[in-house]
């Protein structure tokens, strides 16, 4: 017991110290940083936020301006509420502002090195959203899945439909998730991952909403960096997991479709072992 007491104040030491040191370390460096409300020692603005937190930034932009700056925790934010701000952000600057802050679960896998949606502008990042324009979204592809785009919009109004003869609500949200999944997983695997009859959609669709419930979650250590290391949540290790199932997942169904396309001799137009293969030959990553 003694043991374990020793432990937990070798442990509220070390981060009381940490806390301290960010605290001074903050105060000694001076930031150009929009207006904003005044934060509180070690925990910053995070109190204002509320439980409804777009409304809560809506009536603090009323009083500090469209843009201003808030402190969560000990991390320095930038908010930006008006049409206008958000134009000279994601347009006018967009090149010099491309680059966002990672949520410290999505560098599970190393997300954050590989993953198209949040490795920094460079020139992987380039090659592979080139790959992504040229083999899934180029006017040539997107043109030759026209049929299973309009297949899985029939789905949708017939899935509308039955629900309106029972007298069901829709549920929007999960409606336009399932249709856009299938539209992806038909362009790239040639199967619906969200097929309720297919037990490889099922395993799929539950560790997707296992992803995106720990994505979701409220995590300290985006908001105390020291605290990273310690993963204090076990956030990114749950994620780890979820994540390591879908690769898993994705990597029997590549497999599958190599052997069945190596076999029969063929090359299906939804899933081409030779497109797959392409940037292998013309770009390195």
């Amino acid at each position: 017991m003694n043991f374990l007491s020793g432990i937990i104040c070798l442990c509220l030491t070390w981060l009381l110290i940490q806390a301290l040191h960010a605290i001074l370390r903050s105060k000694a460096i001076p930031k150009r940083l929009p207006p904003g409300p005044k934060p509180f020692p070690l925990i910053g603005n995070l109190l204002e936020l509320g439980d409804k937190p777009h409304k809560s930034l809506a009536k603090l932009s009323e009083v500090h301006g469209p843009i201003m700056s808030l402190k969560l925790g000990q991390v320095n934010t930038v908010v930006i509420s008006s049409a206008a701000m958000a134009k000279e952000v994601l347009q006018v600057h967009d090149q010099q502002l491309s680059n966002r802050n990672i949520p410290d679960a999505l560098r599970a896998h190393r997300q954050d090195e590989f993953s198209l949606p949040w490795i920094p502008v460079s020139t992987r990042w380039r090659n592979l959203r080139r790959i992504c324009m040229e083999l899934i979204f180029s006017n040539k592809i997107l043109d030759a899945n026209q049929a299973i785009r309009h297949k899985k919009v029939q789905d949708l109004l017939a899935d509308t439909h039955q629900s309106s003869l029972k007298g069901e609500a829709v549920d929007v949200g999960r409606a336009a998730f399932k249709t856009t999944l299938n539209l992806l997983s038909n362009t790239i695997f040639s199967v619906d991952l969200a097929d309720p009859n297919s037990d490889t959609a099922r395993e799929y669709k539950e560790i997707v909403w296992n992803v995106m419930k720990e994505v979701g979650r409220p995590n300290l250590a985006d908001y105390f960096p020291v605290l990273k290391k310690m993963d204090p949540q076990r956030v990114r290790h749950r994620l780890a997991v979820h994540l390591g199932k879908i690769l898993e997942l994705f990597d029997r169904m590549m497999n599958k479709k190599f052997y069945s396309n190596s076999k029969n001799g063929t090359c299906s137009q939804e899933f081409c072992l030779d497109k797959v293969n392409y940037h292998k030959k013309n770009y390195i990553c």
